[in-house]
């Protein structure tokens, strides 16, 4: 399906939430850099998201962590409990297939799509502890990125049986 159509999707499952969103619309981006520059007048985190998988286990993980944080996959592999040096990079058939998204839209949004929660979500906890007004992530496109409050993160996450696991990148 087309990303308009997955993110009418996602904004339809927000309002019947009740979770308010505001949007910035910009040039497709495929990197945090390319992104910054759209986004300067936004006030809130603005987000990197890892699509991960075990090589062990062959589970999936996506990781969301605030953009500027150095995410080592060796380090949270061991915090993880998947042993040192398991965690890669998912391919993007597998994001296809998982989240409905291919490079560069991964997005903790995109787990509304994961309808078996075989994907466990790594989630910033400064995301939802740092005191931010809005957590900003691409909504199944990367030509936009939308922010929501933490709290409705949450909720959102948990609406979609995505209870995250929080660990802390500082």
């Amino acid at each position: 399906r087309m990303s308009e159509d997955l993110r009418a999707e996602l904004q339809d499952f927000l309002r019947k939430l009740d979770i308010q969103t505001s949007c910035v619309e910009h040039p497709p981006v495929f990197t945090v850099e390319e992104m910054m520059p759209h986004l300067q007048d936004v006030s809130g985190a603005v987000t990197k998201n890892l699509f991960l998988k075990d090589k062990k286990k062959k589970g999936l993980w996506l990781v969301s962590a605030r953009h500027d944080r150095q995410v080592n996959l060796n380090d949270l592999a061991k915090k993880l409990g998947v042993g040192s040096g398991n965690l890669r990079f998912a391919d993007e058939a597998a994001m296809m297939e998982k989240l409905k998204v291919g490079q560069g839209c991964a997005s903790a949004l995109a787990l509304l799509f994961d309808s078996d929660r075989s994907v466990r979500l790594v989630l910033d906890r400064d995301l939802l502890d740092g005191g931010h007004q809005l957590v900003y992530f691409h909504p199944m496109t990367n030509s936009a990125t939308m922010g929501l409050r933490p709290q409705d993160l949450l909720r959102f996450l948990r609406e979609t049986g995505h209870e995250p696991v929080l660990e802390s990148f500082d």
